[in-house]
């Protein structure tokens, strides 16, 4: 059956809840072919089309029905968020859908040979010019879309679709490009750390009650690590990672509210949490931790690193001030991570920790494993003052590159 491509851009022109999709870029230059095959215009105009859309395609992969379905998996619609949030949308809004995942049905369906025909026989002159050929799957998207959107709790939709951790703007939470891609099997020592986390993230996936928590310790000792690689683990179970800054501690409360209305489960990470005394953003982390009403999402947990054990940098002088209830200000100050639900503590390794996380990162990235090696990672750790699981692996680095002559 011949392609009536006047048609497909007809109907492409018209679709509105994934218009997202039809802006997307292979889309766009498909748009465009269609539209020089069509009109009357110029041999080299219409070939050169067909060479955008073409080029367009092959940085995407070289997929036409997968590069519709990316696009579609990653659309941030209305219609989406209604499925995701198990609300059924008003017909007017799912006829509309349904039409236009028809549509981009068809399109997938497209075959190079077909497409590449239909653009000879509109050239003013016979041609046998070579053109790039393109691969298509073709989809049922009704169905596929449908499927999806049953597990947009898990899967995500927009921008959670394909990315794990993002920074908030302010506005918006914005995706990392080039995120930690750390995993589990990536860390050494700390296990039983390591495990009290991945219990309190698993009961969050699960919709069960979790905490706070507070990550304190020695530099170093991979407490950042491991909230991110334990945030790449659950990517699959719908965990999402939202980085946040200390100066932005205020914005907590519009924060939880965007985070709410998601489906997903959010791990909000703020790194390296310190306060002096008169801190504005004490206040702010405290309502948060506190379960104030304006501050507080079930889908989020606030996991929280620190060098230091009590939060609040404290002098001397502050001990002796003419505060009349001093005691009961000291004990505000420094009770910060007792409102965690959970602190967990990351000391410096002993030097046994610290030799079996130096052999087991050797092993991992191919280095042997010598009694020599063993020795040069203690003198290194002196130089580095002192042991952690961060000397540990840039020993190991260090070696790997330069040999264990550095």
């Amino acid at each position: 059956m011949k392609t009536d491509y006047s048609e497909l851009l007809n109907r492409l022109c018209t679709v509105t809840i994934f218009s997202s999709v039809k802006n997307s870029p292979v889309l766009l230059t498909l748009s465009n072919l269609f539209k020089t095959v069509l009109r009357q215009c110029g041999d080299a105009e219409k070939l050169s089309a067909y060479a955008d859309f073409v080029s367009t395609l092959y940085n995407e992969g070289g997929n036409l029905g997968d590069s519709i379905k990316n696009a579609l998996f990653e659309s941030d619609n209305i219609y989406i968020g209604l499925l995701a949030k198990k609300e059924p949308p008003p017909d007017f809004i799912k006829n509309c859908a349904s039409a236009e995942l028809v549509l981009f049905s068809e399109l997938s369906s497209i075959a190079s040979a077909g497409l590449k025909s239909a653009l000879k026989a509109s050239l003013k002159e016979p041609t046998d010019i070579f053109l790039p050929d393109f691969c298509s799957t073709p989809y049922d998207f009704c169905t596929i879309y449908t499927e999806r959107a049953q597990k947009a709790d898990r899967l995500g939709y927009g921008i959670f679709a394909k990315h794990g951790a993002f920074y908030f703007d302010g506005k918006n939470l914005v995706p990392y490009d080039y995120a930690d891609g750390i995993s589990l099997s990536d860390l050494f020592g700390y296990e039983r750390q390591r495990e009290q986390v991945i219990k309190n993230t698993a009961a969050l996936t699960k919709g069960l009650p979790a905490g706070n928590l507070l990550l304190c310790g020695d530099a170093g000792t991979g407490k950042s690590s491991t909230v991110k690689a334990v945030a790449n683990a659950f990517f699959g179970e719908g965990m999402r990672l939202v980085e946040l800054k200390k100066h932005q501690l205020e914005l907590l409360p519009k924060l939880m509210g965007l985070l709410s209305k998601n489906p997903l489960k959010f791990i909000i990470f703020i790194d390296d949490l310190s306060f002096n005394k008169n801190d504005d953003a004490f206040g702010a982390l405290k309502a948060a931790l506190e379960g104030s009403a304006s501050a507080r999402a079930e889908n989020a947990v606030i996991y929280a690193t620190s060098n230091r054990r009590h939060l609040i940098k404290e002098s001397f002088s502050d001990r002796q001030g003419d505060d009349i209830h001093a005691a009961d200000t000291a004990a505000e100050l420094l009770s910060l991570s007792q409102r965690f639900s959970l602190s967990i503590l990351f000391e410096k390794p002993s030097k046994p920790l610290y030799l079996d996380i130096v052999a087991s990162v050797a092993q991992k990235q191919g280095v042997p494993v010598t009694n020599s090696l063993l020795a040069k990672a203690e003198q290194y750790a002196l130089k580095k003052g002192g042991r952690s699981a961060r000397a540990a692996r840039q020993f190991v680095e260090l070696v790997k590159t330069l040999g264990d002559d550095f």
